[in-house]
């Protein structure tokens, strides 16, 4: 039995987990699904000052509150950013991380920084309109399966600016996190270039376990039971 983390994407919430997690809990794991503050069951808080500190909270209190340690903690997307803040400050709990089609940032990196001037142009045009708040990304951009992607539409949420905007303090390259068990998971079908570079980037690295997955972005969606026999696959 191990313990499992799974951090979601931006738009979203603990729903998009909902296929995987139940997979992983009828192998007998223990499964933990937070929501970020401001998206999913909690987006009645969302607000213009919610950043990725926030959000770097959110799970660092389901750890404390929850006692979890020798976790195996899964970022989606955006989430990426989440879990590598968190993996700088708790390392010791931490077994290992998946970058499921996520960012990976350097110290002193942005999401916006990583996506380049022309989406993060896009971003903050769009933020501009909507009071700091960007609106959700439609499920066909990231090539989300036909029997999901009204369901991920009807329940995703606009997302704080700030969130984009903030730069994690330490990055992947870190002495902390690079004791961890890293892996990088690549939809080849996203919908977009997003993490092409990073992919060239963590395939050539001894030091990461690199796979690919023929479908769109939400991997946990259209592949739940690949996935899921992959994380059991490098864990057991």
């Amino acid at each position: 039995m191990a313990t499992f983390v799974l951090v979601h994407g931006a738009f979203q919430g603990a729903w998009v987990y909902t296929k995987l997690a139940y997979l992983l809990r009828n192998a007998g794991h223990v499964v933990y699904t937070p929501t970020l503050t401001g998206t999913g069951e909690r987006s009645h808080l969302a607000n213009q000052k919610i950043n990725l500190a926030t959000h770097i909270q959110d799970v660092l209190n389901v750890f404390e509150f929850n006692d979890i340690n020798d976790a195996i903690l899964c970022g989606h997307s955006y989430g990426g950013m989440v879990i590598t803040g968190v993996a700088n400050l708790i390392s010791s709990r931490i077994r290992s991380l998946y970058y499921i089609d996520a960012y990976v940032p350097s110290a002193g990196q942005s999401l916006m920084d990583i996506t380049g001037p022309e989406t993060a142009l896009a971003f903050l045009s769009q933020a501009a309109d909507t009071g700091d708040m960007i609106p959700p990304i439609p499920a066909c951009v990231f090539n989300v399966n036909d029997n999901d992607a009204a369901w991920v539409d009807a329940l995703s949420v606009p997302q704080p600016l700030a969130t984009f905007v903030q730069a994690v303090r330490e990055g992947e390259e870190s002495a902390a996190v690079s004791t961890i068990k890293r892996s990088f998971l690549y939809a080849t079908r996203n919908g977009g270039n997003w993490f092409d570079s990073t992919y060239s980037r963590l395939k050539e690295n001894p030091e990461w376990r690199v796979h690919e997955f023929a479908c769109g972005h939400c991997i946990m969606l259209d592949r739940p039971e690949e996935l899921l026999s992959l994380l059991i696959a490098e864990e057991f």
